[in-house]
């Protein structure tokens, strides 16, 4: 049930890993996808601006969520790597503590705000209700983000990128039924497509849950394991929250971004929440090869094998250049296809929106390149042990969304809001290409004369945050 990235081709294991993962974000990106085409096509335009106007804190905190569970896992691939599986299961068993901590914290937190700021961000009053009904059921929602990405995390850094798949497979018909029930059958309108996102998701968790209960030998853990452990926690959130951190640091670019859109109009805020809807199923691929590249370079440096980390990078860099440049190409054709999938062909600005919602959606593609550079990048660098580096990253995604969005979009309107998301992909990646050659350069210092492919080779302590050691 588990896999060795340490020894074989880096292509091949690379390929390979992030297939599966992919069609786990497919499957995953399919539960926005199916609520923006139904809540668009049954409920409106107003009604898909109002789940569009909430993406950006969707994406601040539901990131955040996301980006902590997967730091969370990034000690338990390198101590799998090292082949330490006592110390292994305890940060298995640690990382759920903390999981359960932070779900309440956030739900609690974001479920008395959400109205506070809904309203800081300019959400048009047209479309106020529904966005409001629609982002706190997602928060309500948030002990099942923490279930299933946890779960999916732990899973995928034991080496399975394919046990998750199959879960969200299902969870995924589960959703769309759902949606047609809650919102057809209980006229539940916005808020019908939330609850059956998180339901969806809840199923999805609970039954990895059990499934990793009985089919993981691996991880039944002694009395010992299981004990709360704060040196196991330093070091769990060492990794997970700066990894959640860049995700909410980056989603503050967007949340300025988002609020300039909305002050354009609701018809704008419509073909931007269209358009960003067939992006996100878009990139799938370079999440899975973000996700991928977490995976290998901990197993690698948990097991030593430094020589193997520049190879799986430019090995994960050609499959990005070669999928940018196919998915560029076919949206040159049928991006306004797509944008129909999400409109209604009887609204008065059809035309319109199908021409603002294609323009997006060309804008973005066309820099789909450096955008897989982020994730390839980033990822290998949290996965090496250097978490910190990603809120640098963060924080030059946020300022050049932040700078678009407050300078640009007012002056020049729709079309700079496109570029935004472009603009802090390249900046982020000026930044990620140096740190990556250092960090390795880094670990190639700290242990030196490390032969390629040695499995006899001792475990390498993680010392890209603070000097801890795991």
């Amino acid at each position: 049930m588990t896999k060795d990235l340490t020894s074989g081709s880096p292509m091949r294991l690379i390929a390979g890993f992030a297939l599966p993962t992919l069609f786990g974000m497919l499957f995953q990106q399919l539960y926005n996808l199916v609520d923006a085409m139904i809540v668009g096509k049954l409920l409106g335009a107003s009604a898909l601006a109002a789940v569009g106007s909430t993406g950006s804190i969707n994406f601040f905190v539901i990131g955040f969520c996301m980006g902590v569970c997967s730091g969370f896992a990034i000690p338990v691939a390198q101590r799998m790597g090292a082949s330490e599986l006592s110390k292994m299961r305890r940060y298995v068993a640690n990382a759920a503590y903390l999981a359960i901590i932070f779900a309440v914290v956030l739900t609690a937190a974001t479920g008395l705000l959400c109205r506070q700021i809904l309203t800081a961000m300019l959400t048009p009053a047209d479309i106020f209700h529904d966005a409001y009904a629609y982002i706190f059921v997602i928060f309500m929602g948030i002990p099942a983000t923490f279930l299933y990405n946890l779960l999916a995390g732990i899973i995928r850094s034991l080496g399975d990128s394919r046990t998750p798949v199959y879960f969200l497979a299902l969870s995924s018909c589960l959703n769309i039924v759902l949606d047609f029930t809650l919102i057809l059958g209980f006229h539940a309108g916005v808020a019908g497509a939330a609850i059956a996102t998180v339901a969806s998701q809840a199923v999805s968790g609970a039954i990895c849950l059990l499934y990793m209960i009985r089919k993981y030998p691996i991880l039944r853990m002694t009395g010992e394991e299981r004990r709360f452990d704060l040196h196991s926690c330093g070091v769990l959130c060492a990794m997970g929250i700066p990894m959640g951190l860049q995700y909410s640091i980056t989603a503050i670019g967007s949340i300025v971004l988002q609020s300039s859109v909305n002050a354009l109009g609701s018809l704008y805020v419509t073909a931007v929440a269209a358009g960003a809807k067939v992006v996100q199923l878009l990139v799938c691929p370079f999440d899975a090869m973000g996700a991928t590249m977490a995976t290998y370079c901990g197993q690698n440096v948990g097991g030593c094998k430094l020589d193997r980390l520049g190879r799986g990078i430019r090995a994960c860099t050609l499959l990005g250049f070669g999928y940018a440049a196919v998915a560029f190409g076919a949206m040159l054709r049928l991006a306004p296809w797509c944008a129909m999938l999400f409109l209604d062909p009887k609204e008065l600005d059809v035309v319109l929106l199908t021409q603002l919602t294609t323009r997006y959606i060309v804008i973005q593609s066309a820099f789909f390149f450096p955008l897989s550079l982020v994730n390839i990048v980033r990822f290998s660098i949290q996965g090496m042990g250097f978490s910190p580096f990603a809120i640098l990253a963060g924080v030059l995604e946020m300022a050049a969304r932040t700078g678009v969005g407050m300078l640009l979009v007012p002056a020049f309107g729709y079309t700079a809001a496109c570029f935004a998301s472009p603009a802090a992909w390249v900046c982020a990646d000026l930044f990620l290409i140096p740190a990556s050659a250092l960090c390795i350069a880094k670990l190639r210092r700290l242990y030196p004369n490390q032969p390629e492919e040695q499995p006899e080779a001792r475990p390498v302590p993680l010392r890209g945050t603070g000097g801890m050691s795991i």
